[in-house]
């Protein structure tokens, strides 16, 4: 028995005390999520869960119920040894000796991402969500035209205007105007950032990224480092959900938080886009705003809506790291 639990490589199977802390590990458990026996027997088992679901109580309340009912089953995010996340199917089951003592639990955990990414792929919330992706972007295109083509040029307009009334006016009211043309071309190149954030990426993943980096980034006094190991370009509802996210992260580095460089690393995992984005900066601690806020709880929930993924980690003085996951399969 011993022999064929150690050997099975589809399931982690392993065995917890009554605290939970393990005590056993199969190569399966070791394929999984990334430990070695020697490295993880000995830990408590909340070392597989996210941090928000360690803060819920989760694990604990997982055990409370095994040991009540007898078994526990549960599907959700675990964390492997890279800080990565799968999606687990989980099985805790209550071990009693003779006399009825609790000796421990039996947890038995699959990893379902590659098989929940492709149903998701197939069922309606998924192309809801391909045409959720579509309509919004036409819409984003649509704004950045009409800010381009009409606002903007009306501003300009404005702006001509107001230099030609600078040189007909007497200094003390040409002081005036001069800065309300200030504000103008100020407004103007808020503008200008806008329709450039609007606009859809175009000519795949890589090449927009690598296009808003050298756009934004340089202006801002940050270098930029990216990388990546793709597979395949993703479907486009993954390509902009990346793109998007990515967005939203190097503006924070841009606005908040005083950073010299940022690298943006994208690699295929699990039949998915897996990103990382990483700054040199004052770590999420010194940064405070509403609008970061707000940019924070957009990323997350881009990248859940699209059936993934998203952390963030920012020790004081440390640089702010975020990172996250989107599947990216095909839709056949």
């Amino acid at each position: 028995m011993r022999l064929l639990v150690q050997s099975i490589r589809d399931y982690a199977i392993f065995m917890l005390d009554p605290r939970g802390v393990i005590v056993s590990w199969n190569i399966g458990a070791e394929r999984i999520k990334g430990y070695t026996a020697d490295e993880i027997v000995g830990t408590h088992f909340s070392v597989f869960y996210p941090p928000e679901a360690v803060a819920e109580g989760r694990p604990a309340a997982g055990l409370r119920e095994a040991a009540t009912e007898g078994r526990w089953e549960e599907e959700g995010w675990r964390v492997r040894k890279d800080g990565t996340r799968f999606w687990a199917g989980v099985v805790i089951t209550a071990l009693y000796d003779e006399s009825g003592e609790l000796r421990g639990f039996g947890k038995v955990t699959r990893d379902l991402t590659e098989p929940r990414s492709l149903a998701r792929a197939l069922d309606e919330r998924g192309m809801l969500l391909s045409r959720l992706v579509q309509a919004q972007e036409r819409e984003r295109r649509r704004i950045a035209s009409d800010v381009h083509d009409d606002t903007i040029q009306a501003m300009v307009t404005v702006g001509m205007r107001l230099r030609m009334w600078e040189r007909e006016l007497p200094e003390e009211y040409a002081r005036t105007v001069r800065a309300l043309d200030d504000a103008v071309d100020a407004a103007v190149r808020r503008l200008r950032e806008l329709a450039f954030d609007l606009r859809p990426p175009g000519d795949g993943l890589i090449p927009s990224l690598d296009a808003y980096l050298r756009e934004t980034m340089p202006a801002a006094g940050v270098a930029v480092e990216l990388s990546h190991r793709l597979d395949a370009e993703p479907p486009y509802e993954a390509v902009v959900t990346v793109y998007r996210i990515c967005q939203e992260a190097l503006a924070n580095v841009r606005r908040h938080a005083g950073a010299s460089r940022v690298s943006v690393e994208l690699a295929s995992l699990d039949r998915g886009v897996h990103v990382r984005v990483r700054d040199d900066g004052s770590g999420l601690a010194a940064k405070d705003g509403e609008a970061m806020h707000y940019g924070l709880a957009e990323m997350r929930e881009r990248a859940e809506a699209a059936g993934g993924w998203w952390t963030i980690d920012g020790p004081p003085g440390a640089g702010t790291t975020v990172e996250f996951w989107v599947p990216a399969v095909p839709r056949g």
